[in-house]
């Protein structure tokens, strides 16, 4: 996939059917979506348990666009290759799942599959600065990761904006997960963010039977982020 820097919106699979996971990805594919958010979670590293390599395998045949493996998990460097041969075109690790992140994202990158890394709230724009010449994204999480439908942590656009500064001219895209909304995504594409992961903000009043309301969702989201980022030019 070549690289630019217009909005992607990347809705998180967590918000959707879980008995209908196959539709519910072409839905949102069908109603404008770029990528598909895969939200892996492992009840240690965050407080919750989602999706294992035999269900990331099992959506991939789904996915037309790109997607977009967040491994919220501790250790990770066991289950990259388990992901990767899942068929993730992107997998995402946390800085703070180890004391490693350097060894993890050549790991990563030895699979063939783009690498990105995440920062949690609590972690300083400035702890990717050593690694930014292995990813090809950095995800900035405006929430504490574990659930969905949490509210929009502000300190993470003034760490974007750090961020976007720091990678310049470099091919890396900048991802925002948690509270991504119409009123909060033109402050993160103003900052220089072009990856929208939303999940609640997307599938709420909406289904595989009406997927419309997914696509109206999309391009609200849409419409708010590229104006913020027109101006910001």
């Amino acid at each position: 996939m070549s690289f630019d820097r217009s909005i992607k919106i990347a809705p998180s699979i967590l918000s959707a059917d879980f008995a209908d996971f196959g539709r519910e990805i072409q839905a949102i594919e069908s109603q404008g979506a770029d990528w598909v958010h895969v939200d892996v979670m492992d009840g240690h590293f965050v407080p919750n348990l989602t999706f294992g390599p035999p269900a990331v395998k099992a959506f991939r045949p789904h996915v037309t666009t790109f997607m977009d493996v967040h491994l919220m998990i501790a250790p990770v460097d066991p289950y990259i290759e388990a992901y990767a041969d899942a068929g993730a075109d992107m997998i995402t690790a946390h800085i703070e799942a180890g004391p490693h992140i350097h060894r993890t994202l050549q790991a990563i990158k030895a699979t063939g599959k783009q690498a990105g890394v995440s920062l949690n709230p609590g972690t300083p724009a400035e702890a990717v600065a050593p690694v930014l010449d292995l990813v090809d994204m950095v995800l900035v999480m405006t929430v504490n990761p574990g659930f969905g439908g949490q509210t929009f942590i502000q300190s993470g656009v003034d760490k974007t904006r750090t961020i976007r500064r720091m990678i310049g001219d470099r091919p890396i895209h900048i991802q925002i997960d948690g509270g991504v909304t119409p009123d909060t995504a033109p402050l993160v594409a103003a900052a220089g963010a072009d990856v929208l992961v939303a999940g609640s903000a997307v599938f709420k009043g909406g289904s595989v039977a009406a997927p419309g309301r997914y696509g109206e969702n999309i391009r609200a989201i849409r419409a708010a982020a590229e104006g913020a980022a027109a101006k910001a030019a």
